[in-house]
């Protein structure tokens, strides 16, 4: 019976999990026998007694989950010292980001560790149910509205009173991505006045949908990857982006940039000199902050004032709503070990276009060309 090992994840301020009692549940009667690091769930508020109960062992290390693992279930890209604890032939499914981390690639390489990277799942409809990169971010779009809520000094509905008429807060948006679509969402159900600006006109007829008002850019490049994400787009379009958005920024109550690009640095969208013009009071909630933000002034990892705008730089968002975001992520995982297994055993197929597009070592290669290109290392001999 093959053994899965849920660790405790280690990044600080890390809240969670990469499988759920009721994920678990399912994991056990598909024939694989679950171990736990003793509080991997705390940060969810999942108790070890919910674990064993739904038919997990749990362990008081790391050290001894991964003695017997033949898979681990993690969410953040296991550290030096994880690695060395892993066993060769171990199937990883976690978060890897490979195209920025050329030494954690070689070292699961040298290790012999099979691993399966969720941020490189492929945007198909055979694949939604396993897209992590789209369940936590729409866990952050969310977040982010009620992050900006609730540090505007303003509500965001419009309220007629005794006293007279309040308008409502305005909001601009960047990115019509899964997080901005969900920010659109939240922040009409709360009465604000919505605008968006996306670099892909192919989503204009979603922000409309939802409410929001879309801000639209001229244009003839293709602004979109065959698989769904933004591409990064010329200098020349990113300053009539500018000069369009930034007017609408200025006049806005809140700005929420979304707008990343996978392995690049976030695009600058937001200048010090816009933030300079907009309103005091006016909140900045910089989603992208841990690719190094879209404002210009934004501190990753801080919330800082300048010019009189509140600047949020928080990292990791999703982990600030830890019961959902690890309920929906450990879904998503256990929906990657149901496409990888079969009757309780790991089986990869290469032909299978997602096993294919996501797995980046396997018995001591890179499997995907692209990544070893793009790196600089070997691939497959």
């Amino acid at each position: 019976m093959p053994t899965v090992f849920v660790p405790k994840e280690t990044v600080s301020g890390e809240t969670r999990v990469a499988a759920v009692p009721e994920t678990v549940k399912k994991l056990v009667k598909a024939g694989f026998e679950v171990v736990v690091e003793a509080g991997a769930g705390s940060g969810s508020h999942l108790a070890d007694a919910e674990y064993t109960g739904a038919g997990a062992t749990t362990v008081p290390d790391a050290a001894s989950g991964y003695t017997k693992a033949d898979v681990v279930l993690k969410l953040h890209p296991p550290s030096a010292e994880e690695i060395e604890r892993l066993r060769e032939k171990t199937l990883l499914i976690s978060f890897l980001y490979p195209f920025n981390n050329k030494d954690l690639v070689e070292k699961l390489r040298a290790k012999g560790v099979t691993s399966f990277a969720m941020d490189q799942i492929p945007r198909i409809t055979r694949a939604q149910s396993m897209d992590a990169l789209s369940s936590q971010a729409n866990i952050a779009g969310y977040k982010a509205v009620v992050m900006g809520a609730d540090t505007l000094g303003k509500i965001f509905p419009l309220l007629m009173t005794a006293a007279g008429t309040i308008p409502p807060a305005r909001v601009v948006i960047l990115g019509a991505g899964v997080a901005g679509l969900q920010a659109i969402a939240t922040a009409r159900r709360l009465g604000a006045i919505v605008e968006v600006s996306d670099i892909r006109p192919a989503v204009k007829e979603q922000v409309l949908s939802l409410g929001g008002k879309f801000i639209e850019v001229e244009t003839t490049e293709d602004m979109e990857t065959a698989g769904g994400y933004a591409k990064e787009v010329s200098e020349d379009f990113l300053r009539k982006q500018r000069e369009v958005v930034d007017h609408h920024m200025e006049q806005a109550d809140v700005v929420i940039g979304t707008a990343q690009v996978p392995g690049k640095p976030a695009p600058k969208l937001i200048s010090a000199q816009i933030v300079e013009k907009m309103r005091d009071g006016s909140v900045i909630v910089d989603l992208a902050a841990e690719a190094g933000g879209n404002c210009e002034l934004t501190e990753p990892g801080q919330t800082v004032v300048k010019h009189g705008v509140t600047v949020i730089g928080t990292r990791n968002v999703p982990a600030l709503v830890p019961l959902h975001a690890s309920d929906v992520y450990a879904k998503n995982i256990l929906n990657v070990m149901n496409h990888l297994t079969k009757d309780g055993a790991v089986q990869l197929d290469f032909e299978d276009e997602i096993t294919a597009g996501s797995v980046v070592t396997h018995g001591g290669e890179i499997r995907k060309a692209e990544i070893a290109e793009a790196l600089k290392i070997g691939g497959r001999s």
